[in-house]
């Protein structure tokens, strides 16, 4: 956070405030700005703060994190550093200004924090010095600078960058004339991985390792070849070697869940490959002595979920063990607390818990409250790092906050401490988050969801429903913080999200249940069912229902109106509306096609074609407002307007909105949640039917 920004937020909301009147979502003018402020508002999004990347010192004493906020005069996000005395729960900023920081990484001594800045102009690599309150500028690099990590000697800092490369030439142009104004030259594209969502189209380059003295100095590249070399880079304790994963067959493209651990000698740069399992071996951390090497592993089956497996390797012998065979959840980000225990996390039912895992494979919770950086939408997230003094730093939130950083003392003691967002959310009457359990239609398997209420609940009313879908689809939700479903609720929704078929933390046979069928009738009817229970519990009125969701939740949003009438609108946000386009179109086909289809589209057209709402076109009736980022790579604007095109030559009400220069991340920008937010509720309203109640009270 910035110490101004958040000032000057309030600042120019108060003037808009006192100029304008508040208009709610019905168009009513609230006359009392006491109650319009206990209600979350749209405003509220730009006031909203969250902790990210808390990195503990190796004493467990201090911890230093990114405290994220929104700038209201220039819609970015800020990222700052701030110090926390554990003991005392104080904190102050370490950098808290107009720039951004990332990579906030300990020295082993713990005197130095080493973070990425744009202080100079351009992001290059600084060290703080905490004793002195001095920081030094160590790099100069051109490209942006990943997986920052230091040596455990202290005298080294290593980091991955892209490495350019020459662009593809086939013909040799004439040479343009002094002054002359020619067209710009063509781009030759020739590899088969050439765009990224976000990102445009790609540099041609690989990534590689680099190490630069701490000190300052000139970076040396330590990996050569053209395959990348990114991740999680693990220093050997002798400060001599570092590990790190990476695709190195020769037609890595293609071949996208293979990766393996390699060594690097730092002083020549000599290369030995450490595993060699079909699959994809990552994320190595060495034990405290140095004498075990802790990593993920993946299969390579052509599947669209795989768990990630604990593997240890004794690094004198190379004899590696999987942990914890029987153990059906994904393993994330496992730090060695001991030489026999790690902490990790894990997503289940819904939630991120962290907990410590043996090296014999016994697993112990330790919380369930970890999130982290989804202001928008509930979806499980979170961090942490432990310390060789067995302390853990962690982001922890609930449904009515985003993330503070806590900590977890050697005694299993929690202690939260930071309160980022009481300025803001204390004093707002937010809706209620109630877990809800019921049976799919299709085959009576067991769907996990959750309902939040309206501000001031009455069960005894009648309220409108939104069904709001997640993405993926190998994601969740969760009980977490939502600034877009509580603005729904604010406004008199009932907001009801579901964990269907395919989601992730239940396992990989509940993941797998989507295997070629992401779109179908399956998860289909997960959701209607949902809105079934919704209905059974007696406050929900059937009159209004209402439908959203994005990404393969827009694509479960556009499929489901092509089953159903029984929603008044929907909002289609992001989605894929004809598989055998988007697959060769967007920029994740590549990967897309091998592990969520049987085979390439042409010779599957029936399939994709099943799976396209296009092929249900014919049946919607329901008003629909569609909505995608202009500069969407992932589900390409073209998808979106093909169903747009489709509804309008069938005379459907609809409307399709453009987001200007957003990608697939379309609330990525303040306003532009904001955006998403507000459509959404303005749809609704107009296809809203006053209930019962309301007709009674207008009489």
């Amino acid at each position: 956070m910035r110490s101004f920004s958040r000032f000057s937020c309030r600042l120019a909301l108060a003037v808009s405030v006192l100029a304008t009147p508040f208009i709610t979502a019905a168009n009513t003018t609230v006359t009392s700005s006491t109650q319009a402020n206990n209600l979350f508002e749209a405003k509220d999004i730009f006031s909203l703060e969250y902790a990210s990347e808390p990195q503990i010192s190796p004493d467990g004493e201090k911890i230093v994190y990114i405290r994220n906020s929104n700038d209201i005069m220039t819609d970015d996000k800020n990222k700052n550093l701030w110090l926390i005395d554990v003991d005392s729960k104080k904190q102050l900023p370490l950098f808290s200004d107009d720039k951004q920081y990332s990579q906030p990484r300990w020295s082993a001594d713990g005197e130095k924090i080493a973070f990425v800045s744009n202080l100079t102009g351009s992001y290059q690599i600084h060290v703080h010095y905490l004793k002195q309150n001095r920081t030094a500028l160590v790099s100069q690099v051109q490209g942006g600078v990943g997986s920052l990590t230091w040596s455990p000697d202290g005298k080294w800092l290593a980091f991955s960058q892209l490495v350019a490369d020459k662009r593809t030439v086939i013909a040799n142009m004439p040479k343009k004339p002094k002054g002359a104004k020619w067209s710009k030259p063509v781009v030759v594209i020739d590899q088969a991985y050439y765009q990224a969502d976000g990102r445009g189209l790609l540099k041609p380059g690989y990534k590689h390792i680099f190490v630069l003295p701490s000190e300052g100095g000139t970076p040396r590249q330590i990996t050569q070849g053209d395959f990348h070399h990114q991740g999680k880079l693990a220093w050997t304790k002798k400060s001599d070697a570092i590990v790190f994963s990476a695709n190195r067959i020769a037609d890595w493209e293609y071949k996208s869940l293979e990766g393996d651990l390699f060594k690097v000698i730092v002083k020549d740069g000599e290369l030995t490959q450490l595993t060699s399992t079909p699959g994809k071996e990552f994320n190595p951390v060495f034990s405290e002595n140095g004498n075990k090497l802790a990593f993920l592993s993946t299969s390579n089956a052509l599947n669209p979920y795989r768990n990630a497996k604990l593997n240890i390797m004794d690094w004198k012998t190379k004899k590696t063990a999987e942990i914890a065979s029987d153990f059906d959840r994904s393993i994330k980000d496992p730090q060695w607390l001991s030489s026999s225990l790690l902490a990790m996390t894990y997503d289940d039912f819904g939630k991120r818990k962290l907990a410590t895992i043996s090296t014999k494979g016994k697993v112990k919770d330790l919380t369930d409250s970890l999130v982290g950086s989804s202001l928008g939408r509930p979806y499980i997230s979170g961090s942490f790092t432990a310390s060789s003094e067995g302390y853990i730093a962690f982001t922890q939130g609930s449904s009515s906050r985003p993330a503070d950083v806590s900590v977890i003392t050697t005694r299993k003691k929690l202690i939260k401490l930071t309160q980022l967002n009481e300025d803001v959310l204390a004093h707002k009457n937010l809706g209620k988050v109630t877990e809800i359990n019921y049976k799919s239609s299709f085959d009576g398997e067991p769907i996990q969801g959750w309902y939040l209420t309206p501000p001031n609940f009455d069960p005894k009313k009648k309220y409108p429903l939104i069904l709001e879908i997640h993405g993926g689809p190998h994601l969740a939700y969760g009980p977490h913080f939502s600034g877009e479903l509580q603005r729904f609720a604010a406004q008199g929704y009932v907001v009801f999200y579901d964990n269907h078929r395919g989601s992730s933390s239940y396992g990989e046979r509940f993941a797998m249940l989507l295997k070629y069928k992401y779109s179908s009738k399956e998860d289909f009817a997960d959701h209607n069912s949902g809105v079934d229970a919704m209905l059974g519990l007696g406050f929900i009125d059937e009159d209004n229902l209402f439908i959203a969701g994005g990404s393969a939740g827009g694509i479960a949003t556009a499929y489901a109106i092509g089953l159903t009438d029984r929603f008044s609108a929907a909002v289609v946000v992001k989605p894929v509306i004809n598989w055998l386009s988007k697959v060769l179109t967007a920029d994740s086909g590549l990967g897309q096609i091998p592990t969520q289809f049987p085979g390439m589209p042409w010779e599957h057209v029936e399939h994709y074609w099943k799976r396209s709402p296009m092929s249900l076109v014919g049946n919607v009736t329901t008003p629909t407002m569609l909505m995608t980022g202009e500069e969407d790579l992932r589900t390409p604007m073209a998808q979106t307007e093909q169903f747009y095109q489709a509804l309008k030559l069938k005379k459907v009400d609809t409307v399709l909105v453009k987001v200007p220069g957003s990608p697939h991340g379309i609330a990525g920008k303040p306003s532009r949640m904001i955006t998403k937010i507000e459509h959404t509720l303005a749809w609704f309203e107009k296809y809203k039917t006053k209930t019962a109640e309301e007709n009674k009270q207008s009489q």
